[in-house]
């Protein structure tokens, strides 16, 4: 029994040693490769500030370009503002003698619409008692159509009455006779 207290601390320490020396083998080459990467990251950050820096330049070169070209275009913005700002102001004259003349025009005829609507109020008047007296006429002829249909009835009638009037009496007349 005393082999095992000697037997499996031995093996025990064996293990150990080997999973240490593969650990630390490893371990080394990690750091290792942990300090590259750090080194890489390094260098890459600073080619990236330079890459940066160079852009910049260009960017502010670039910027430069831009904002000569924006002011030329707006110095010559604003001479197309003035010129048109002329332009306008000499329209907007044209347009006040235009109105001018229109309103004198519209005026005349206002006029002279207010004349043909006077015209055509009296036409319009005259049209209406004339529709007036033909609807008088019309009716007062169909008045004067019925009552002389009325008046041949009634002619006819005493036509008819005396008539009868005169067969009864020749009627009481024979009879007279043959009595």
């Amino acid at each position: 029994m005393k082999k095992v207290y000697v037997i499996f601390p031995t093996v025990l320490m064996l293990i150990f040693f080997g999973y240490w020396w593969n650990f630390s083998s490893e371990y080394e080459a990690k750091e290792a490769a942990k300090k590259e990467i750090v080194r890489q990251d390094k260098i890459a950050k600073l080619e990236q500030e330079a890459l940066n820096r160079k852009k910049a330049i260009e960017d502010a070169l670039a910027n430069q370009d831009i904002r000569r070209q924006e002011r030329d275009t707006k110095e010559a913005k604003r001479q197309a503002d003035r010129e048109q700002r002329q332009a306008d102001i000499e329209a907007r004259r044209q347009a006040d003698r235009e109105k001018q003349k229109f309103a004198r025009q519209v005026s005349r005829l206002e006029s002279d619409v207010y004349a043909e609507k006077q015209l055509l109020t009296k036409v319009d008047e005259k049209k209406r008692v004339l529709i007036d007296e033909e609807a008088f006429l019309r009716e007062y002829v169909d008045k004067a159509r019925s009552n002389e249909n009325s008046v041949t009835k009634v002619i006819q009638r005493l036509v008819a009455a005396d008539a009868a009037r005169a067969a009864a009496v020749a009627a009481a007349v024979a009879a007279q006779k043959k009595s």
